[in-house]
This record gives C-alpha cells, structure tokens and sequence, in this order.
C-alpha cells in the first residue's frame, strides 16, 4: 500500500515541484526586466569607445574642443581630409543637413585626419558653420575603434544621445542618410 501511495503523490510533489520552478523563473525575468530598464535609465550617453566623451581636440584655431558637450544628443562624427577628394565632395551636404538641423536634432562633428597647415586655409575657402577638429593619428584610431577597420576616408559615425552607436559609413553620405539620421534620437 506505501508504493501505492507514493506514486499517488508523486504527479502532485512534481506539478508543485515545476509551479515553484515557474513562478521562480518568472519572478527572475522580471527583476532582470526592471533591472535592464533602470541600467538603460542609468546609461545615458555611455561611452561608445572607452574614454569617448572624455576626449578633447584642437581646433584649426587653437581652441580646445571637448567631446563632452555632445554627451547626451545625438551626433554625427564624420572623419575627413583636405586630400580625400570624397570627403571634400560630401562637406557641403553635411553643411547643408547642419544648417537645417539648426540645434534641434542631430550635431555635427568633423574630424579632420590631417595636419593644421592644411585644414586651416582649407576652411577659410570653405568656412564650415558646424565644429571641426585636429584629430590627426589618434582621430584614425578612434575611427578603427568604432568600426572603420580599413582606416578608409571618409568615415561617418551616428551616435544616438543615449551613447550608443546608431550608424556607421564608409565613404560619402547621401541624401537619404541624412533624411534618415535626422530623426535619431
């Protein structure tokens, strides 16, 4: 009679066995819910690379340009030269999608992988109205580091405001990226 019994009980000990096993694993999912909400609340504007918004630049006039002051809006960080024919063709489009966005949408940085002495008087025949950078060599690091594995010019990164990256290209911006990268939050 004592097997009889057991295996009588044994179908309830298991279903209550698995409803622990349930309502363990749902009581799990949510505190890992909330937890991943409360970290993306946290989050805002992590670094994309590390030490991202901790880096500083020089401008073509000697002013000191810190990544910091796009930290929480979304900004286009384009890589350029003087001598890359490509970037040179897409600045007046960038210029154009700058003037338009008009401090409500997505920021534009360039920086320039190249030396000074050519930038300088570049921009004078050329003024740009959004921030240009002295990157130099480091700028074609921070480009591997987010994505540009062949060192290619030119280069653009979206970075939404939360730090996360939004997009990347190689080569000259169209248009229709721009239409798209505006509303990039």
């Amino acid at each position: 009679m004592a097997d009889s019994e057991n295996l009588t009980r044994a179908p309830s000990s298991r279903r209550r066995t698995v409803l622990w096993g349930v309502a363990a694993g749902l009581a799990g999912a949510a505190g890992l819910g909330l937890s991943l909400r409360h970290a993306n609340d946290s989050a805002v504007a992590a670094d994309p690379v590390p030490g991202f918004w901790a880096q500083e630049w020089q401008t073509p006039q000697d002013t000191t340009l810190a990544m910091a002051r796009f930290k929480g809006r979304p900004v286009l960080v384009n890589f350029w030269a003087t001598w890359c024919p490509p970037c040179v063709d897409e600045l007046p489009l960038l210029e154009g999608f700058f003037k338009e966005q008009g401090g409500r949408g997505v920021q534009i940085l360039g920086l320039a992988i190249d030396r000074k002495e050519a930038v300088l008087p570049f921009l004078q025949k050329l003024p740009l109205s959004f921030p240009v950078a002295m990157a130099g060599l480091s700028g074609a690091d921070l480009g591997r580091a987010l994505g540009n594995l062949t060192g290619g010019l030119p280069f653009s990164v979206l970075i939404a405001s939360d730090g996360s990256v939004a997009q990347r290209k190689m080569g000259r911006v169209t248009p229709a990226d721009l239409a798209a990268w505006a509303a990039v939050k």
